[in-house]
């Protein structure tokens, strides 16, 4: 696992290598073991290396035999191996034992067609020096990152947005039509980010620049996307349970691939506990075991973890998270993701990262399954709302809207009933906004946007997920729950996995989302993947022999934080203080009443604002951090007591 960066101009230019310098600097953490560059009179080529694979003979950038074609990579291939026969047959001679190796000479044999024979995670960047063409490639699923910037002249690559503003031409800039959409989700499902004019190469996404055409511009295509169900095949359920179990062996044991020590992040949830059995049958030395819990009992799943560390036998190792650990850490986490934090358990996820750190280089993660197989309670939800939804069509249109608004506002229920009631058919519009996106993804509605800021770009929140959501109109709910989520969600969230664990300059892989298992999961019928209101049936019925019965079918978590219960607490004023700053990102956008009128209702019970105040909390200190001139300000904490981070 690495970090690259670097640039190619349009025109021959001197050289210069504190630029380049530069730009791998502000991501050494990717890539502590060794560095290098490669420039010639149009390319620069840097590189940050976290040894994993043949430690002595991995030094990138990597030339061919011939020093025409130059390669600096991210990642892993884990079938490096098997290819590597029949391109030796083809001439081919290996210098080292590398993956990257395989890269440079499968492109050379195969050109952008290589990426078919790939499994793995990666991102890079070939230059053919001769015909001054640059080729970039990100894997399937989005498990390594790449960005870019292009401006006609200037196209330059890195795999985080900050080491693309170490160069001189590339200035931060906010690009608020995205605000919306980052309110409403948390992040932006799209090739532009928050950084005006910085772009990410999409999963299943290569890009092609032609230096020497006469007028040069990336071509983007896509080379792979996760196909769609295939109704015409069926066996019996024993025979896919058994095909599910045999599958996910195989891609556990690929990605134990390593010349250094490994463990594996778990939660004591379902997902991560199998791979850690399964892993511990076929590693041959100790597995270490990681586990992140929170001085709040009620949302640490420690125990949990312990009882399944206990119940394989794994080396098991644990580290508590309190709110001042937690909040002193936001600002360098968020400057570490380049974008506002989605999620809380990001912060989570980089004290278990920094833990493991300590004892290996590599760990498994359990990230990708209920995307596959249809794990979250949201898919089962939504589908009962549309199940009742067209029996409740019957009630005339008047009385539906009236009920609805009595759902909100009356004080005849209870409190918590009416809370429930608003979740469902009855207390929601119709569409697929309110009863499916409002519902369970979105922080900040349109409607709650246009009330909170005074000045937003009028664009909709819903256009990324919908664009997915419409592309598979023919299939199945259950199937186009899980398509949209695996293209928007789940990208965002892989994301999160590979910045966190990288900030402690370690490196994660998914056995789960192996190309091929995931190609795997869509031919999986519906019935196995949710029967009788349990998500992950084939999964839990493929690992019943290797984990207690309890942890498998215990009730799902999903990794919770005490965000809100820490919002309550009198040391969080500093927070607020934080989020009414009038020299803050938001002051240009935000009616301050209505937040003063929001962080009220939220302190006083009234209302629960958790996840606005989060979203709007993570993009004022992105702000400071990045647009503001904040950033020292804010990175030691925003707390005012400090934890070492």
């Amino acid at each position: 696992m690495c970090g690259i960066a670097g640039y190619v101009t349009t025109h021959a230019s001197s050289l210069q290598r504190s630029v380049l310098e530069r730009m791998t600097d502000a991501i050494r953490h990717r890539g502590p073991d060794d560095s290098g560059f490669y420039q010639d009179e149009y390319a620069s080529l840097g590189h940050r290396r976290l040894s994993i694979i043949d430690l002595a003979a991995g030094h990138q950038p990597m030339a061919n035999e011939d020093g025409t074609l130059w390669v600096s990579y991210n990642g892993e291939i884990f079938n490096h191996a098997d290819l590597r026969p029949e391109l030796e047959q083809a001439g081919h001679r290996y210098a080292t034992h590398c993956d990257t190796e395989t890269i440079l000479h499968a492109y050379e044999e195969y050109g952008p067609s290589c990426l078919d024979g790939f499994r793995g995670m990666f991102a890079f960047v070939l230059w053919d020096k001769q015909a001054r063409r640059l080729f970039c490639a990100r894997d399937r699923l989005g498990k390594k990152p790449f960005y870019y910037y292009w401006d006609g002249a200037l196209f330059a690559f890195a795999s985080e947005i900050k080491a693309l503003l170490r160069h001189p031409a590339i200035s931060p800039r906010l690009e608020d039509a995205l605000l919306p959409e980052y309110l409403a989700f948390g992040y932006v499902s799209e090739e532009r980010t928050l950084f005006a004019g910085i772009r990410k190469l999409m999963p299943g996404h290569h890009l092609t620049l032609d230096l020497g055409s006469a007028r040069p511009e990336p071509q983007i295509r896509q080379y792979w996307d996760i196909p769609a169900p295939d109704a015409g095949e069926d066996q019996d359920d024993a025979s896919w349970i058994r095909d599910c179990r045999e599958r996910l062996e195989e891609t556990v044991r690929m990605r134990l691939m390593s010349d250094v020590p490994l463990g594996m992040f778990l939660s004591g949830g379902v997902d991560s506990s199998a791979i850690a059995a399964i892993m511990k049958r076929q590693f041959s030395g100790p597995v270490k075991t990681f586990a992140v819990g929170y001085e709040e009992q009620d949302y640490s799943e420690l125990p949990y973890a312990a009882h399944v560390a206990r119940s394989i036998g794994t080396d098991h190792h644990e580290i508590v998270v309190s709110m001042e650990d937690f909040f002193n850490a936001l600002p360098r986490l968020i400057w570490h993701e380049d974008e506002p934090i989605t999620w809380p358990s990001s912060i989570s996820l980089y004290f278990v990262s920094r833990l493991a750190s300590e004892r290996v280089k590599v760990v498994l993660t359990g990230e990708g399954s209920d995307e596959m197989f249809g794990g979250y309670a949201r898919y089962r939800f939504y589908a009962l709302n549309q199940r009742w939804l067209d029996l409740y069509r019957f009630v005339p249109a008047r009385l539906r809207r009236a009920l609805r608004a009595q759902v909100a506002s009356t004080h005849l229920l209870h409190a918590d009933l009416r809370r429930k009631l608003q979740h469902t058919f009855v207390g929601r519009g119709e569409d697929l906004e309110s009863l499916y996106l409002d519902n369970f993804y979105s922080a900040f509605s349109a409607a709650e946007q246009a009330q909170l800021f005074s000045s937003l770009p009028p664009d909709s929140p819903y256009r990324n997920f919908r664009r997915y959501w419409d592309t598979r109109s023919s299939l199945p709910l259950l199937a186009r729950m899980l398509y949209a989520d695996q293209k928007t969600y789940l990208v965002e969230l892989l994301m999160k996995q590979d910045q966190m664990s990288m900030a402690t300059s370690i490196e994660s892989r998914v056995p789960f989302l192996d190309h091929r298992f995931v190609e795997f999961s869509t031919r999986v019928p519906q019935r196995l993947k949710v029967r009788a209101g349990e998500g992950k049936y084939i999964l839990k019925k493929a690992i019943e022999d290797l984990l207690p019965h309890e942890i498998i079918y215990r009730k799902k978590m999903g990794f919770p934080t005490p965000l809100r219960q820490w919002l309550l607490d009198s040391r969080a004023d500093a927070l607020y203080t934080t989020l009414r700053a009038r020299d803050g990102l938001l002051a240009a956008y935000i009616d301050s009443a209505a937040l003063d009128r929001l962080l009220e209702r939220h302190r006083s019970g009234s209302e629960d604002a958790t996840d606005r105040i989060w979203r709007l909390l993570n993009l004022q200190v992105w702000g400071d951090l990045f647009l503001t001139g904040k950033h020292e300000q804010r990175w030691d904490g925003l707390l005012a007591a400090r934890s070492a981070v």
